[in-house]
């Protein structure tokens, strides 16, 4: 079963660095035994005393990036033996040389001590993180009624799965509803009014009969939420659908947010929905107004995206040409879609400043008899 790739395993230049908190690389838990091996092997075949025992000081402290404190020790110990035999001539000029590294070894097992204890707490942390993210925005299914759905979140806060940006699908009474938002801000500042949001749109799901009061109950949580925040000005903009039960047309509502992509015979076109104030800033009557509906054909596909994919730029300061692309990416299965703007939205801007998150519906309409 394809899940949404929220919480899947980062590609390209979003992969997590080992100096972020991933494992090291080969290289590194190789090099201080290559290190160990190169002196010993490089003075046991010359004729003449090598001035190169500083080299072996720096072989502790290697150990400690990708070892315990019991690999650490090992690894001085055998430091140690080293400048002890006299063939190798390597504790020259004296014993300075030998109590130096017996000191560093020694500091470098108490360092890795202490990093073996932070690295466990810091798991914990993450795990308890990732745990608590999940509830808040879990993966989507493959498939709600109707309509087969794929998301792709990319938080602009490195360490973190989820920032200023959401979406959600949800099948209810009144058919299948999706909602793809951009709050104020980024960032962990912003998980709070992005549960605050999802709660209310997965309650509005059940109770609104249309798709204007689901926007209209998203915008007086938002409103609530701002006054009883001291000097706060929340707002988000909101892109909302409806799904007949057929899947063979869809209402949609914008609060202020870029409309959807249709995908239709290899061709993109941008819906033209008319927008409405985005959420927080009132909504007249209550309700967004510019609603539209649009027909639906066997093997069309609707792309959402957020401006963190719409406003990234070039080194020439060009915007990511969504709608463009699209009819050269969408050739293939619209499950690897996500995946193929966002190998391509990485080609176009090196740096990318905002989160990105990008939904994909494509309706499947139940066989006919």
């Amino acid at each position: 079963m394809e899940k949404a790739s929220v919480l899947s395993p980062l590609r390209h230049r979003d992969r997590q660095s080992w100096l972020r908190g991933a494992p090291p690389p080969r290289w590194v838990r190789v090099l201080p035994v290559a290190l160990i091996v190169g002196v010993g092997v490089a003075t046991g075949l010359s004729d003449d005393a090598l001035d190169i025992g500083f080299l072996l000081g720096a072989i502790p402290p290697l150990a400690v990036l990708s070892y315990g404190p019991l690999g650490t020790a090992v690894l001085g110990a055998l430091t140690i033996t080293l400048l002890h035999i006299p063939a190798l001539q390597l504790n020259r000029p004296g014993d300075t040389d030998l109590w130096t590294i017996v000191f560093v070894s020694a500091m470098s097992v108490f360092v890795a001590f202490v990093r073996r204890h932070r690295d466990v707490q810091l798991d914990i942390e993450r795990t308890t993180a990732e745990a608590a993210q999940r509830a808040l925005m879990p993966p989507l299914p493959e498939g709600v009624g109707p309509v087969r759905c794929w998301g792709l979140y990319r938080a602009a806060q490195r360490g973190t799965l989820v920032g200023g940006d959401f979406y959600d699908v949800r099948d209810g009474p009144y058919g299948v509803r999706a909602v793809l938002g951009d709050v104020q801000g980024h960032g962990l500042a912003a998980v709070g009014t992005v549960a605050s949001l999802l709660g209310a749109f997965r309650e509005a799901v059940l109770d609104q009969p249309d798709l204007e009061a689901v926007a209209g109950r998203l915008d007086r949580r938002l409103r609530v939420d701002s006054a009883s925040a001291r000097h706060a000005e929340l707002f988000a903009t909101a892109l909302l659908l409806e799904f007949t039960r057929d899947a063979r047309s869809v209402r949609i509502v914008t609060c202020g947010h870029p409309p959807p992509v249709l995908l239709r015979a290899g061709t993109a076109t941008d819906i033209g929905v008319e927008p409405s104030m985005p959420l927080g800033l009132g909504l007249a009557d209550g309700t967004p107004q510019g609603a539209l509906s649009v027909f639906l054909e066997p093997g069309d596909t609707l792309v959402l995206a957020s401006d963190g994919v719409l406003e990234a730029r070039d080194r020439t300061g060009a915007f990511y040409p969504l709608t463009e692309r699209l009819t050269v990416l969408a050739e293939h299965d619209p499950a690897a879609l996500t995946d193929r703007v966002w190998a391509d939205l990485l080609r176009h801007s090196r740096v990318i400043r905002d989160d990105v998150t990008m939904l994909v519906l494509a309706p499947r309409p139940p066989p006919t008899l």
